[in-house]
């Protein structure tokens, strides 16, 4: 190349280069100086890493926040429509696991010490076989004996071999004094029994109403008391005798009884007869 013509295409170089709208260019270069920069800087770099991370961390927090407030609000939603029962039933499973954690809270007494007991006093325990008439009051008293720890209150009973039933004639009877007796009203019982008394022995039962009639008597303990019998009979309308029918008496002799009759008499004959023929012959008559 000439040189004329080198100078030609510097100063055509230089005009166009002049007249080119750098303005632009100097902003799309002041906008990409920071990437260039930052593409060189590698603490720019980490910063920018560190920014992306927290932003992602941020948006997986805030994504998982919603997540967790729509699983709360799943949760809190089948709690109170299905588990609520559940809940409760819980609770009422705790409570009634506590109710039914037993504290032996009973005082034991030395065990060579008796369990305590009751004697009759009415009737007279040695005295005759005692019947009383149904419809008519029937008084019991006694004593309690050997007692250690005295039962707040006790039940009395009277108990029918013949029928199989068990009449109640107080319950919760309180315990006042080491002696005490009952009145029995058979005939206010009787008008709301559901079984009727019957003419029959009765048992007499008297036990703490806190424990069973079969319970294991406890040393210093009231035992359950089972051994006083006494009878009760149905009242029947006074009858004239002339009027009155034994229905078990038979006014006619069985066969056997006529047989009977007839041995002793027709021997008795026989022993009058021969004795008299007996001394006529010999010289006494």
């Amino acid at each position: 190349m000439r040189p004329s013509q080198f100078v030609a295409s510097v100063l055509l170089l230089a005009s166009a280069t002049h007249a080119w709208p750098w303005g632009p260019v100097d902003s799309a270069a002041k906008d990409l100086a920071p990437m260039i920069m930052g593409r060189d800087d590698p603490t720019s770099t980490q910063s920018q890493s560190s920014s992306a991370l927290s932003s992602d961390s941020s948006s997986s927090s805030s994504s998982g926040s919603a997540s967790s407030s729509g699983s709360a609000t799943g949760s809190a939603t089948t709690s109170a429509s299905g588990s609520g029962s559940s809940i409760t039933g819980s609770v009422k499973s705790s409570s009634s696991r506590q109710n039914s954690t037993s504290y032996d809270t009973t005082k034991t007494y030395d065990a060579r010490l008796p369990a305590g007991g009751i004697q009759m006093i009415t009737p007279a325990p040695n005295g005759p076989a005692t019947y009383y008439k149904i419809d008519q009051p029937v008084t019991f008293a006694w004593n309690y004996t050997s007692l250690s720890a005295t039962p707040s209150a006790i039940d009395i009973l009277a108990s029918c071999s013949t029928n199989a039933q068990i009449y109640t004639i107080a319950s919760n009877f309180t315990v006042t004094n080491s002696t005490q007796s009952i009145v029995w009203d058979t005939g206010a019982f009787e008008t709301s029994a559901s079984v009727a008394l019957l003419t029959a022995d009765y048992t007499l039962i008297i036990h703490d109403a806190a424990k069973d009639i079969s319970a294991t008597a406890q040393a210093g303990y009231l035992a359950t008391f089972n051994q006083f019998t006494f009878g009760m009979y149905q009242p029947q309308p006074v009858v004239p005798f002339k009027d009155f029918v034994c229905v078990t008496c038979s006014g006619a002799l069985s066969s056997a009884e006529r047989q009977a009759l007839t041995v002793v008499f027709g021997t008795a004959a026989l022993c009058v007869v021969s004795f008299g023929w007996f001394t006529g012959v010999v010289g006494l008559w």
